[in-house]
């Protein structure tokens, strides 16, 4: 089984960066071959800084070798490192029909938050299938707010197939409902366009600082809450602190006595050990650059020694060779 994904360098990653998409990737890659790539072609659409877009690709490169992926194990890349990427998106984009693109949420949704609506944003999801579709891939671990754009890939490989021949694998979401919508600190879904995120690698009073800001009901410290696994600091600490922690604050907030201030308090803990070893391995990361750059470039290698035979035959199917 073949897997793909791949991470915007469009900011500091986050909590939600990591349960959405980083942590079930890096469970992926002892279940098959696995891809990943930092896709910094698709960061054009709203980032025009080019020293920040390289910042943000190393931070990336650095956050996610820190959090368990293996280069061992999985393929590790940059997309602008492989342009047959780009190649394959012209193909796919002249059998793409205009309602298709027009249809897709994600372009709606992030004009009407007010980015430019310049044609890479428009087009992304062209770009998105091409990414896909030119690894032969079978499974692409997505959140929910990209389910949609795994459909249009489906529907341009079938296109293709149609109109030239059978060429490309028609590939499966996989999406994972529990880590799909971590909240932010507001309780909507946690995103840097919210500014509503708690970092990863952050420092320890920044960190805090977050926590503490969790929006939370007026309730006192001496009022029961019997609904407390609903609120937006239980939710993210269901992620980072084991079962009984996790029951045993639930318990207390119910019984009364327990303030939201407490919750916070154990949150963070729990938060900051979730992380340490994450923590200690990137600073290890960070002294060896040269590590980090030659995961890379051999990830790409080895990217486009499979992306050149998926190329090369769409362009044979299409009378390009």
């Amino acid at each position: 089984m073949r897997i793909l994904s791949g991470i915007q360098p469009s900011g500091i990653l986050h909590a939600g960066n990591y349960f959405g998409m980083m942590k079930p990737s890096i469970e992926l890659q002892d279940k098959g071959e696995a891809l990943y790539f930092i896709a910094d072609y698709h960061s054009m659409t709203s980032l025009f800084d080019a020293e920040q877009r390289r910042e943000n690709t190393r931070r990336v490169a650095l956050d996610f070798l820190a959090c368990g992926l293996d280069p061992e194990k999985a393929i590790f890349f940059k997309q602008s490192d492989v342009p047959e990427h780009v190649e394959l998106s012209w193909m796919l984009s002249t059998l793409c029909p205009m309602g298709l693109l027009e249809r897709c949420h994600s372009f709606k949704d992030k004009t009407a938050r007010g980015l430019t609506a310049n044609h890479g944003l428009f087009a992304y999801p062209v770009l998105m299938a091409a990414d896909i579709l030119i690894y032969d891939a079978e499974v692409v671990p997505v959140g929910k707010d990209q389910k949609q754009h795994v459909e249009v890939t489906r529907d341009l490989a079938q296109k293709f197939n149609q109109a030239y021949g059978e060429t490309f694998v028609i590939p499966d979401a996989q999406i994972r409902e529990d880590a799909a919508t971590v909240p932010g600190i507001d309780g909507q879904k946690m995103s840097k366009s919210y500014d509503n995120t708690i970092d990863i690698f952050g420092a320890e009073k920044a960190i805090k600082k977050r926590i503490m800001s969790i929006v939370m009901d007026s309730r006192t410290m001496e009022e029961p809450k019997p609904d407390a696994g609903e609120n937006n600091a239980m939710h993210i600490l269901k992620y980072v602190a084991d079962e009984a922690t996790y029951n045993d604050v639930l318990e207390k907030l119910k019984a009364g006595g327990f303030g939201y201030g407490h919750l916070k308090k154990a949150l963070f803990e729990n938060y900051w050990e979730f992380f340490a070893e994450a923590r200690k391995r990137r600073e290890e990361l960070e002294n060896n650059l040269d590590f980090v750059n030659e995961v890379l470039r051999k990830g790409a290698e080895k990217a486009r020694s499979i992306a050149s035979v998926v190329n090369k035959r769409a362009r044979s199917a299409c009378g390009l060779d």
